[in-house]
């Protein structure tokens, strides 16, 4: 295939875990789709994790931690010292037209090393809670991307130069977006789809079991569970539901989790960025568990949005009992007609053009002529387009 002549290069940097990864993938693929060369910086973890595209090479940069202990900030400075320096090595050979933080700590050498070098930088932020990489660098990045219209810590100074894009989410997922919810009746099956996360959360292997055990006998006749849980978690609750006599398919780890979420009617699981992504792209009720101790308590902020919509209800962990999970299901799925609305909330409030959004406002950079008008919320569009203005200023006086 010949190369565009609009090809350009873009670098996404992002932290070693899934949340940051899952959405650079996202990019990396409609870039790649669109023509453009891309290349990733990350971590060790993150070179390592699993869906990664194999036309996107991956860089492995060091990247400081800087904990609550003083005595290593030192060595976290070092740290990210090298790594900018190591990207802009890697810019004089690949010239970027932007560089695309996801957060975590590796996109901060990659978005340093840009901005010495006058390389355009966007940010994109997934959770409802700017991190702590893309607070430090939001002053100085020329657009920030959210994920959701309403962020905490992001300073109002800082919204003339924000886009809402939303999340993007594996293809796979995405496909099922245009499927119907799969159909419920007072007599069919009641499939449950339960996870925490890569590692599965303990407390759900604890509650979910004695949860289920007590609805309602119409719905827990026709139960099906699915259930990801922690390696040594698994015989336990594997006991748990036998005892119950509720069938269940246990697991540490699903490969088809998009093939899993088509036939849920309910799920139970923490609220992760990319977990309320794929449930909102997909159109899934959920009952969501934020984790206590997420930075800035931001699991919660998630979910704000699909629980004031209507689709999912959000419970603290400290009232996370069984009891209480038993008596949120039997109200959800009472009718069929309530789980499915609650259905259909979540899905109004899914972003599927994420990933060619923000595309679109990466290729805005750089001496673009592709798009001048990127697709953002009502209540910062002018905004947004001022910021991307002002970047694509900077660009073409760098050009000339």
């Amino acid at each position: 295939m010949n190369t565009p002549a609009s090809s350009r290069h873009f670098v996404l940097a992002a932290g070693g875990t899934g949340g940051h990864l899952t959405p650079a993938f996202a990019l990396a693929a409609e870039l790649e789709r669109r023509g453009h060369h891309v290349a990733l910086i990350t971590d060790e973890r993150g070179a390592a994790i699993p869906g990664k595209p194999d036309f996107l090479p991956a860089h492995v940069l060091p990247a400081g931690r800087f904990g609550k202990n003083p005595l290593r900030w030192f060595a976290a400075l070092k740290a990210v010292w090298d790594g900018r320096g190591m990207a802009k090595r890697l810019y004089e050979n690949f010239q970027p037209s932007a560089v695309i933080g996801f957060g975590g700590y590796p996109a901060l050498p990659a978005l340093l090393g840009a901005q010495s070098m006058d390389i355009p930088t966007v940010v994109h932020e997934q959770n409802a809670v700017l991190g702590r990489v893309n607070r430090l660098m939001a002053g100085r990045v020329n657009a920030i991307a959210l994920s959701y219209p309403d962020v905490d810590r992001l300073k109002a100074k800082y919204e003339v130069k924000t886009a809402l894009v939303g999340n993007p989410v594996r293809p796979r997922v995405l496909a099922l977006r245009d499927e119907p919810f799969p159909p419920f009746t007072d007599d069919g099956i009641f499939r449950v789809l339960v996870t925490g996360g890569s590692q599965g959360a303990r407390v759900l292997s604890e509650i979910v079991p004695d949860g289920l055990s007590m609805l309602a006998p119409a719905l827990r006749s026709r139960l099906q569970v699915t259930q990801q849980c922690r390696p040594e978690d698994l015989d336990a609750v594997r006991e748990r539901y036998a005892n119950h006599d509720i069938p269940a398919e246990l697991a540490t780890y699903f490969e088809d989790m998009a093939a899993r979420l088509a036939d849920t009617h309910l799920f139970i699981g923490r609220a992760g960025a990319s977990t309320i992504g794929e449930l909102t792209a997909v159109g899934r009720p959920a009952i969501l568990v934020p984790l206590p101790i997420a930075t800035d308590d931001h699991q919660a902020a998630n979910t704000r949005e699909v629980v004031k919509a209507g689709g999912a209800r959000s419970i603290r962990q400290q009232a996370f009992t069984a009891k209480e999970l038993a008596k949120q299901i039997n109200a959800m799925a009472q009718r069929p007609e309530t789980l499915a609305n609650a259905a259909h909330a979540a899905w109004n409030c899914g972003r599927p053009n994420a990933a060619s959004d923000l595309a679109d406002l990466v290729e805005s950079f750089g001496g673009a002529d592709m798009m001048d008008v990127i697709r953002v919320g009502a209540n910062n569009a002018r905004a947004a387009t001022q910021g991307i203005e002002a970047g694509q200023g900077a660009a073409r006086e760098r050009a000339e």
